[in-house]
């Protein structure tokens, strides 16, 4: 095996697959990447078993040579040795050669590296994934669906179902709701290319931040591929797998009030009044509305002070209402519908409530409030 290759591209292609491999596996061969060079190009691959990451770099593109194959073949090269050699490789000019019992020679300018390589036929094989129940959608639709809900997974494992979030195609709509008992975040899409009938899948979190991370160079179509264990995103030169999660998600439309008694407008001044709730152990912010169209925010911590605004809604309708919450989860909530006009519905201080732009309705948040008063 040997040929020459732009050090520029495998670097960008080591930067992809190094983001599934893990240094804490149980199987040895996976704290390496599985290289595999051919007269068409070269595929890098790295896995955690959780989750798998593959990437291709042509021999050629846009008319400009990548690779040049003297000889095919494949090795498995300890990942975090082979990316930091190939990222401090003097020149541009890289050239790779394995021989006999998988030595591996990385010559570049005037330096020369040798590695101890391990046979290909020993990592484990791509998960055999069938087209039946495909859909695409737009890199950058798909990383703010990823953004708007991810952050509201459970961290505990003690429910592993809740860890993910659950993606549910139904009458043409793809519905994502992740929650972890205390708060929920909920996307609804609209997708022309979605297929008939009715299914869902639970996709762990971490898989959906790593894959956010990979296509913020990219702003290609993904095409998603589902199966009973397996979800594969498919974008141009990168093919990203992940494990879905066993379980059967919590029905969450009930959790989700149908009738208000109170709406609330413009809530921006969350952050100053969490300022000291964040000193506190679990980080409380009061709300609570007078007449007219005011609303009080405050937050007070016997170590440290007090802190009270007064805001004023674009409206304010329904009874008086004082209810408490997590200055966290509600900074999340902002920051997932991202600086639009919000309106917070209620139905009782110990009642879940709803956050949503007031321009549109496809994102949901949902906060449990906290006992204080």
């Amino acid at each position: 095996m040997k040929f020459e290759i732009k050090r520029e591209r495998l670097v960008e292609g080591l930067n992809d697959v190094m983001k599934a491999v893990s240094s804490k596996t149980t199987i040895p061969i996976l704290t390496g990447i599985k290289m595999d060079v051919s007269t068409e190009g070269m595929r890098l691959t790295g896995s955690d078993s959780d989750i798998t990451i593959q990437t291709f770099i042509p021999a050629e593109e846009d008319g400009k040579q990548l690779i040049d194959v003297t000889e095919g073949g494949s090795i498995v090269l300890q990942a975090k040795v082979f990316g930091e050699i190939v990222r401090k490789l003097p020149t541009n000019e890289v050239e790779i050669e394995i021989n006999g019992n998988f030595q591996t020679h990385i010559r570049s300018g005037k330096s020369e590296f040798h590695l101890i390589g391990l046979d290909a036929m020993d990592y484990p094989q791509l998960p055999d994934i069938q087209d039946d129940r495909i859909f695409t959608i737009p890199a950058d639709l798909l990383k703010t669906i990823n953004r708007e809900t991810v952050f509201a997974v459970s961290s505990s494992e003690t429910r592993p179902v809740l860890t993910g979030v659950h993606w549910e195609v139904k009458d043409g709509e793809l519905v994502c709701v992740a929650t972890d008992s205390h708060r929920l975040a909920r996307r609804k899409t609209k997708l022309e290319t979605l297929p008939e009938g009715e299914y869902s899948v639970v996709i762990p979190g971490k898989s959906l931040n790593e894959l956010n991370k990979i296509l913020d160079d990219t702003s290609d179509p993904v095409e998603i591929v589902m199966t009973n264990q397996q979800v594969l995103f498919k974008s141009k030169h990168i093919l990203f797998f992940s494990r879905l999660l066993e379980g059967n998600y919590p029905d969450t439309s009930r959790l989700i009030p149908s009738e208000y008694k109170d709406g609330r407008s413009l809530l921006q001044a969350i952050d100053r009044a969490s300022l000291l709730a964040r000193e506190e152990r679990n980080n409380v912010v009061r709300f609570s509305t007078n007449e007219g169209s005011e609303v009080e925010v405050s937050s007070n911590s016997p170590e440290v002070g007090k802190v009270e605004e007064q805001l004023q809604a674009q409206s304010v309708d329904g009874e008086e209402l004082k209810i408490s919450f997590s200055a966290k989860f509600m900074m999340d909530a902002l920051k997932a519908i991202d600086g639009q006009d919000v309106v917070i519905q209620f139905t009782g201080a110990m009642r879940p409530f709803i956050l949503k732009s007031a321009l549109d309705d496809s994102i949901l948040q949902l906060i449990l409030p906290v006992r204080t008063y």
